[in-house]
């Protein structure tokens, strides 16, 4: 019998990787420490019963409209995954009071500009949106493989011409400051596109981070969003389901300690029941659990580059339980499935600022989740749950910006944070304490320690800054997943290409061992 590909870890990269390959045929057994597959895309009664807070990951857009959806949505749904659609994706509050809102009406979403010039820009910018998606997007899907790359490049150089080539590429190494300050000039707008690139790693002054704000309003305005249906792990138990039904197996409460090789190539794994022999492994680890389970490559650059891998700052997550819908002082903020509350792009400058020095933010920047507004169905009858990022915080802390709390250890500054968190949300809903029936708080460290990929409670799992992105992902010459022990690959939000839900990393590397 064939040695089975094996996958270390069950997030929705590695699920991903053994659905596919399971279909086409190939023994895999997927080995998860954790005592619930899923990763970052899970869901739990975190505070009450029957209160379902999604973990980690809330929108499912990008795993919607992924490559491995396209291959396998019609087998997915029939093993009961099903998405929430949102024509109201994201909203920024402001001044409280004051809010902006993206919606899939045009109309709707341009009643909160103040500025004429951004009303038409936006259009604009909407009708050169599916060209240049076509670009954008279509290079965020593609492997950093030669061959595929060489293609996509040459058939984008071919459509654009040099001088549309050039501009796109100029785009890509721009700040989000950059961007929105050439683009628009209402500093309200600003503030809000400028959140979304928060969400990696890019503060407003950070060279290639335009990409991110541009996707999220473009493609909000045009598609909206999705959430899944009754919670984000619709995904994960409709893959655990797909492997199942084509013979794999997903093994939780099995912990990976060594990746066995011997003369250049994987011969297996080691867990804490035993060792399994494999031609081909599929490790979805942060590169220096990499590095800790193969103790060493042979390659020293390659092993150097593991070490001095690069994470964001850490995220606090806050998981509530509510009696009733947050009393927003700006009524639409109550129908948007994300608000993310900031009031400037130099706040957002600040807040990075200060968490990259060690400083627990003064005003963190808040994304706050409202899926029960759209999916009743994860709370009881007339309650809500409410999904909160707090981004960024130091993992490490030595100091407060604010000068207010004393703790330098997350065990005692958590309660503390907790209400910091708090008083922003209540300043932009006075009375939004008194719905609170349940409430869980995570830490970075605690992130970390329930899942160790979150390196400090990173959870894009390293920088996506230029340097470790694109041909650098996770370093420059193994931006494919593959590494110097034949048989090994890496994957999941280390490798290419990179955070999200899209499972590209592991979809591709599934592709190339057909």
């Amino acid at each position: 019998m064939s040695k089975p590909i094996i996958i270390i870890g069950a997030g929705i990269n590695g699920l991903v990787a053994a659905a596919d390959l399971a279909k086409h045929g190939k023994a895999v057994r997927v080995l998860e420490r954790g005592p619930t597959p899923g990763g970052a895309v899970r869901t739990e009664e975190l505070t009450l019963p029957g209160f379902r807070h999604d973990v980690a990951a809330m929108n499912l857009s990008l795993f919607a409209g992924s490559g491995f959806m396209a291959a396998h949505g019609e087998e997915m749904a029939n093993h009961g995954l099903e998405f929430t659609p949102i024509d109201r994706p994201f909203a920024q509050a402001l001044v409280p009071g004051d809010h902006l809102g993206v919606t899939t009406d045009v109309e709707e979403t341009l009643s909160s500009f103040h500025s004429e010039a951004d009303k038409t820009r936006w259009r604009e910018m909407m009708a050169d949106f599916p060209a240049r998606a076509e670009v954008v997007g279509g290079l965020l899907g593609t492997p950093m493989r030669r061959g595929p790359l060489a293609k996509f490049l040459w058939k984008s150089w071919r459509k654009l011409g040099t001088g549309k080539s050039v501009e796109i590429a100029q785009f890509l190494a721009t700040s989000p400051r950059a961007f929105l300050e050439e683009n628009f000039e209402d500093p309200r707008l600003r503030a809000a596109l400028a959140s979304w690139g928060m969400h990696l790693d890019f503060a407003p002054d950070i060279a290639g981070g335009a990409i991110f704000p541009y996707l999220e309003a473009m493609a909000g305005q045009a598609m909206g969003m999705v959430i899944g249906k009754g919670g984000a792990d619709t995904v994960t138990r409709a893959l655990v389901k797909m492997i199942e039904a084509h013979g794999g197996s997903v093994e939780t409460g099995t912990e990976v300690t060594g990746i066995a090789h011997a003369g250049g190539k994987v011969t297996g794994v080691t867990t804490d029941s035993g060792t399994f022999a494999a031609q081909t492994v599929l490790a979805g680890l942060a590169p220096k659990h990499l590095l800790r389970m193969i103790g060493g490559s042979g390659d020293a650059r390659f092993d150097r580059g593991l070490t001095t891998f690069r994470h964001a700052p850490g995220t606090m997550m806050l998981h509530l339980a509510l009696d009733r819908p947050v009393p927003w002082l700006a009524d639409p903020l109550g129908r948007f499935a994300y608000v993310h509350i900031g009031r400037s792009l130099d706040g957002a400058a600040r807040t990075y600022a200060q968490a990259m020095a060690g400083l627990l933010p003064a005003e963190p920047l808040l994304v706050v989740g409202q899926p029960t507004l759209f999916d009743p169905s994860r709370a009881p009858e007339g309650k809500h749950t409410l999904w909160v990022q707090v981004r960024m915080v130091p993992a490490e802390i030595k100091g407060d910006a604010a000068e207010k709390i004393a703790a330098t250890d997350w065990t005692d500054a958590l309660g503390p944070m907790t209400e910091r968190a708090l008083d922003l949300i209540e300043a932009q809903a006075p009375g939004f304490r008194d719905t609170i029936v349940g409430h869980r708080a995570v830490s970075p460290l605690d992130l970390e320690a329930e899942n160790p990929n979150l390196v400090g409670g990173d959870q894009i799992c390293g920088s996506h800054h230029i340097s470790q992105n694109f041909l650098f992902r996770p370093l420059r010459g193994f931006a494919d997943g593959t590494t110097p022990i034949s048989g090994l690959h890496l994957i999941g939000a280390a490798a290419w290409p990179g955070a999200g839900t899209g499972a590209g990393s592991g979809f591709f590397t599934a592709q190339t061992l057909k």
